[in-house]
Protein backbone atom coordinates (compact mmCIF):
# COMPACT_ATOMS: atom_id res chain seq x y z
CA UNK A 1 0.00 0.00 0.00
CA UNK A 2 1.23 3.52 -0.83
CA UNK A 3 0.75 5.87 2.14
CA UNK A 4 1.32 9.60 2.51
CA UNK A 5 1.51 10.98 6.03
CA UNK A 6 0.85 14.72 5.84
CA UNK A 7 2.53 16.29 8.85
CA UNK A 8 4.86 13.33 9.16
CA UNK A 9 7.53 15.22 11.09
CA UNK A 10 5.20 15.73 14.07
CA UNK A 11 4.87 13.45 17.07
CA UNK A 12 1.91 11.45 15.75
CA UNK A 13 3.04 11.71 12.14
CA UNK A 14 6.41 10.18 12.96
CA UNK A 15 4.78 7.21 14.67
CA UNK A 16 2.42 6.73 11.72
CA UNK A 17 5.40 6.73 9.36
CA UNK A 18 7.36 4.30 11.55
CA UNK A 19 4.53 1.79 11.83
CA UNK A 20 3.76 2.03 8.10
CA UNK A 21 7.38 1.26 7.21
CA UNK A 22 7.42 -1.59 9.71
CA UNK A 23 4.33 -3.08 8.06
CA UNK A 24 5.99 -3.02 4.63
CA UNK A 25 4.15 -0.10 3.04
CA UNK A 26 5.68 2.42 0.65
CA UNK A 27 5.69 5.59 2.74
CA UNK A 28 6.07 9.26 1.92
CA UNK A 29 5.78 11.86 4.66
CA UNK A 30 5.66 15.63 4.50
CA UNK A 31 7.27 18.29 6.66
CA UNK A 32 7.31 22.09 6.72
CA UNK A 33 10.59 23.07 8.42
CA UNK A 34 12.67 19.92 8.76
CA UNK A 35 12.23 16.24 7.84
CA UNK A 36 11.58 13.56 10.41
CA UNK A 37 14.05 10.91 11.47
CA UNK A 38 12.21 7.72 10.47
CA UNK A 39 14.29 5.67 8.04
CA UNK A 40 12.75 4.15 4.93
CA UNK A 41 10.49 7.17 4.37
CA UNK A 42 10.51 9.51 1.38
CA UNK A 43 10.57 12.89 3.15
CA UNK A 44 9.00 15.70 1.12
CA UNK A 45 8.65 19.37 2.00
CA UNK A 46 5.06 20.63 1.77
CA UNK A 47 3.17 23.68 2.97
CA UNK A 48 -0.46 22.58 3.19
CA UNK A 49 -1.55 26.21 2.88
CA UNK A 50 -0.41 26.05 -0.78
CA UNK A 51 -3.32 24.42 -2.60
CA UNK A 52 -1.44 23.85 -5.86
CA UNK A 53 1.57 22.32 -4.10
CA UNK A 54 -0.69 19.90 -2.22
CA UNK A 55 -2.51 18.94 -5.43
CA UNK A 56 0.76 18.42 -7.30
CA UNK A 57 2.38 16.24 -4.62
CA UNK A 58 -0.61 13.99 -3.98
CA UNK A 59 -1.46 13.85 -7.67
CA UNK A 60 2.04 12.71 -8.66
CA UNK A 61 2.36 10.12 -5.87
CA UNK A 62 -1.18 8.78 -6.35
CA UNK A 63 -1.35 7.17 -2.88
CA UNK A 64 -3.77 4.53 -1.71
CA UNK A 65 -4.09 6.27 1.67
CA UNK A 66 -3.45 9.79 2.90
CA UNK A 67 -3.38 10.42 6.66
CA UNK A 68 -3.59 14.12 7.46
CA UNK A 69 -1.96 14.85 10.81
CA UNK A 70 -0.88 18.42 9.96
CA UNK A 71 -1.98 21.32 12.16
CA UNK A 72 -0.80 24.49 13.83
CA UNK A 73 -2.79 25.62 16.84
CA UNK A 74 -2.31 29.31 16.11
CA UNK A 75 -2.77 29.11 12.34
CA UNK A 76 -6.25 28.84 10.83
CA UNK A 77 -4.86 28.52 7.31
CA UNK A 78 -2.83 25.40 8.16
CA UNK A 79 -5.42 23.70 10.36
CA UNK A 80 -8.62 24.50 8.45
CA UNK A 81 -7.74 25.46 4.88
CA UNK A 82 -4.85 23.00 4.74
CA UNK A 83 -7.23 20.17 5.58
CA UNK A 84 -9.51 21.23 2.71
CA UNK A 85 -6.55 21.30 0.31
CA UNK A 86 -5.55 17.76 1.35
CA UNK A 87 -9.14 16.53 0.99
CA UNK A 88 -9.52 17.98 -2.51
CA UNK A 89 -6.22 16.54 -3.70
CA UNK A 90 -6.88 13.10 -2.18
CA UNK A 91 -10.35 12.96 -3.71
CA UNK A 92 -8.99 13.83 -7.16
CA UNK A 93 -6.25 11.19 -6.84
CA UNK A 94 -8.79 8.53 -5.85
CA UNK A 95 -7.16 7.82 -2.50
CA UNK A 96 -8.54 7.02 0.93
CA UNK A 97 -8.38 9.95 3.40
CA UNK A 98 -8.00 9.63 7.15
CA UNK A 99 -8.19 13.06 8.77
CA UNK A 100 -7.02 13.54 12.36
CA UNK A 101 -9.20 15.90 14.40
CA UNK A 102 -9.36 16.84 18.08
CA UNK A 103 -11.53 16.96 21.17
CA UNK A 104 -10.92 20.73 21.00
CA UNK A 105 -14.03 20.95 18.79
CA UNK A 106 -16.11 20.62 21.98
CA UNK A 107 -16.78 23.17 24.72
CA UNK A 108 -16.91 20.73 27.63
CA UNK A 109 -20.43 21.73 28.61
CA UNK A 110 -21.74 18.21 27.94
CA UNK A 111 -18.63 16.53 29.46
CA UNK A 112 -19.10 13.20 27.61
CA UNK A 113 -19.31 13.41 23.82
CA UNK A 114 -20.56 10.75 21.43
CA UNK A 115 -19.46 10.76 17.80
CA UNK A 116 -22.71 12.29 16.56
CA UNK A 117 -22.47 15.28 18.87
CA UNK A 118 -22.41 18.64 17.04
CA UNK A 119 -19.18 20.59 17.67
CA UNK A 120 -19.41 23.71 19.83
CA UNK A 121 -15.82 25.02 20.00
CA UNK A 122 -14.83 27.88 22.31
CA UNK A 123 -11.25 28.49 21.13
CA UNK A 124 -9.82 29.55 17.75
CA UNK A 125 -8.01 26.20 17.44
CA UNK A 126 -11.21 24.29 18.19
CA UNK A 127 -13.06 26.37 15.58
CA UNK A 128 -10.36 25.65 13.00
CA UNK A 129 -10.56 21.93 13.72
CA UNK A 130 -14.36 21.99 13.46
CA UNK A 131 -14.14 23.86 10.15
CA UNK A 132 -11.68 21.26 8.88
CA UNK A 133 -14.10 18.47 9.77
CA UNK A 134 -16.89 20.14 7.79
CA UNK A 135 -14.63 20.68 4.79
CA UNK A 136 -13.46 17.06 4.78
CA UNK A 137 -17.00 15.71 5.10
CA UNK A 138 -18.28 17.86 2.24
CA UNK A 139 -15.34 17.30 -0.11
CA UNK A 140 -14.76 13.60 0.59
CA UNK A 141 -17.84 11.89 2.09
CA UNK A 142 -16.00 8.55 2.20
CA UNK A 143 -13.20 9.97 4.36
CA UNK A 144 -12.71 8.84 7.93
CA UNK A 145 -12.38 11.59 10.54
CA UNK A 146 -10.73 10.56 13.80
CA UNK A 147 -11.11 12.82 16.82
CA UNK A 148 -8.51 12.20 19.48
CA UNK A 149 -7.31 13.72 22.76
CA UNK A 150 -3.97 14.44 24.45
CA UNK A 151 -1.28 12.31 22.81
CA UNK A 152 1.41 10.85 25.07
CA UNK A 153 4.27 8.47 24.38
CA UNK A 154 7.40 7.15 26.00
CA UNK A 155 8.95 10.56 26.60
CA UNK A 156 8.62 12.34 23.26
CA UNK A 157 5.41 14.35 23.56
CA UNK A 158 4.98 18.00 24.44
CA UNK A 159 2.93 17.00 27.49
CA UNK A 160 5.77 14.87 28.85
CA UNK A 161 8.31 17.61 28.16
CA UNK A 162 6.17 20.11 30.08
CA UNK A 163 5.88 17.80 33.08
CA UNK A 164 9.64 17.24 33.14
CA UNK A 165 10.29 21.00 32.98
CA UNK A 166 7.77 21.81 35.72
CA UNK A 167 9.05 19.06 38.02
CA UNK A 168 12.66 20.19 37.50
CA UNK A 169 11.79 23.85 38.09
CA UNK A 170 12.89 24.88 34.61
CA UNK A 171 9.52 26.30 33.65
CA UNK A 172 6.75 28.29 35.32
CA UNK A 173 3.12 27.24 35.09
CA UNK A 174 0.67 24.77 36.53
CA UNK A 175 -1.25 21.64 35.71
CA UNK A 176 -5.00 21.96 36.04
CA UNK A 177 -6.88 19.63 38.38
CA UNK A 178 -10.25 20.36 36.76
CA UNK A 179 -9.14 20.04 33.12
CA UNK A 180 -10.07 16.48 32.16
CA UNK A 181 -9.27 14.63 28.93
CA UNK A 182 -8.84 11.04 27.67
CA UNK A 183 -5.09 10.77 26.90
CA UNK A 184 -4.03 8.20 24.33
CA UNK A 185 -0.67 6.53 23.73
CA UNK A 186 0.80 7.56 20.39
CA UNK A 187 1.41 3.94 19.36
CA UNK A 188 -2.18 2.93 20.13
CA UNK A 189 -3.48 5.93 18.20
CA UNK A 190 -1.25 5.35 15.17
CA UNK A 191 -2.09 1.64 15.09
CA UNK A 192 -5.80 2.40 15.29
CA UNK A 193 -5.62 5.01 12.53
CA UNK A 194 -3.79 2.64 10.18
CA UNK A 195 -6.26 -0.13 11.00
CA UNK A 196 -9.15 2.21 10.21
CA UNK A 197 -7.40 3.27 7.00
CA UNK A 198 -7.47 -0.34 5.82
CA UNK A 199 -11.19 -0.66 6.60
CA UNK A 200 -14.22 0.61 4.73
CA UNK A 201 -15.44 2.71 7.66
CA UNK A 202 -16.22 6.35 6.96
CA UNK A 203 -17.39 9.38 8.89
CA UNK A 204 -16.71 10.38 12.47
CA UNK A 205 -14.78 8.16 14.87
CA UNK A 206 -13.50 8.85 18.38
CA UNK A 207 -10.05 7.41 19.03
CA UNK A 208 -8.83 8.26 22.51
CA UNK A 209 -7.72 6.53 25.69
CA UNK A 210 -9.99 4.59 28.03
CA UNK A 211 -9.31 6.75 31.12
CA UNK A 212 -10.61 10.24 31.83
CA UNK A 213 -7.88 11.99 33.87
CA UNK A 214 -7.06 15.58 34.75
CA UNK A 215 -3.96 17.22 33.36
CA UNK A 216 -2.58 17.19 36.91
CA UNK A 217 -3.21 13.45 37.38
CA UNK A 218 -1.66 12.83 33.96
CA UNK A 219 1.35 14.89 35.04
CA UNK A 220 1.73 12.88 38.25
CA UNK A 221 1.60 9.61 36.30
CA UNK A 222 4.27 10.86 33.88
CA UNK A 223 6.46 12.13 36.72
CA UNK A 224 6.25 8.84 38.62
CA UNK A 225 7.13 6.84 35.52
CA UNK A 226 10.07 9.05 34.61
CA UNK A 227 11.65 9.37 38.05
CA UNK A 228 10.45 12.86 39.01
CA UNK A 229 8.78 13.81 42.28
CA UNK A 230 5.06 14.44 41.60
CA UNK A 231 4.96 16.63 44.71
CA UNK A 232 7.03 19.20 42.82
CA UNK A 233 4.35 19.70 40.18
CA UNK A 234 2.46 22.99 40.60
CA UNK A 235 -1.29 22.68 40.25
CA UNK A 236 -4.46 24.74 40.22
CA UNK A 237 -7.86 25.03 38.58
CA UNK A 238 -8.45 26.30 35.07
CA UNK A 239 -11.75 27.72 36.32
CA UNK A 240 -9.78 30.08 38.59
CA UNK A 241 -7.69 31.48 35.72
CA UNK A 242 -8.33 33.41 32.53
CA UNK A 243 -6.69 30.68 30.40
CA UNK A 244 -9.17 29.93 27.59
CA UNK A 245 -10.22 26.41 26.72
CA UNK A 246 -12.65 23.61 27.53
CA UNK A 247 -12.53 22.18 31.04
CA UNK A 248 -13.91 18.63 30.96
CA UNK A 249 -14.10 16.84 27.59
CA UNK A 250 -14.43 13.06 27.47
CA UNK A 251 -14.69 11.32 24.11
CA UNK A 252 -16.99 8.30 24.03
CA UNK A 253 -14.95 5.80 22.00
CA UNK A 254 -17.11 2.74 22.60
CA UNK A 255 -18.42 2.32 19.06
CA UNK A 256 -15.01 2.75 17.46
CA UNK A 257 -13.29 0.46 19.97
CA UNK A 258 -15.73 -2.31 19.06
CA UNK A 259 -14.64 -1.94 15.42
CA UNK A 260 -10.94 -2.17 16.25
CA UNK A 261 -8.51 -4.94 17.03
CA UNK A 262 -6.16 -2.29 18.45
CA UNK A 263 -6.92 -1.73 22.12
CA UNK A 264 -7.04 1.89 23.22
CA UNK A 265 -5.44 1.76 26.65
CA UNK A 266 -6.02 4.31 29.37
CA UNK A 267 -3.30 6.53 30.81
CA UNK A 268 -3.37 4.73 34.16
CA UNK A 269 -2.37 1.58 32.30
CA UNK A 270 0.18 2.78 29.74
CA UNK A 271 1.92 5.09 32.25
CA UNK A 272 1.95 2.49 35.03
Amino acid sequence: MRIIVVGGSGFLGGELARLSVRDGHAVAATYLTRPGEVAGVDWLRLDVRDREAVADLIGVLSPDVVVNAAFRQSDWATTAMGAAHVAIATSRAGGRLVHVSSDAVFSGRAITYAEDRVPDPITPYGAAKAAAEVAVQVITPTALIARTSLIVGDGGSSHEALVHSLAAGREQGMLFTDDVRCPVHVSDLASALLELARSDHAGMHHVAGADAVSRYELGCLIAQRDGFDPARLPFGRRADTDVPGPIDVRLDCGRTQRQLRTRLRGAREFLR
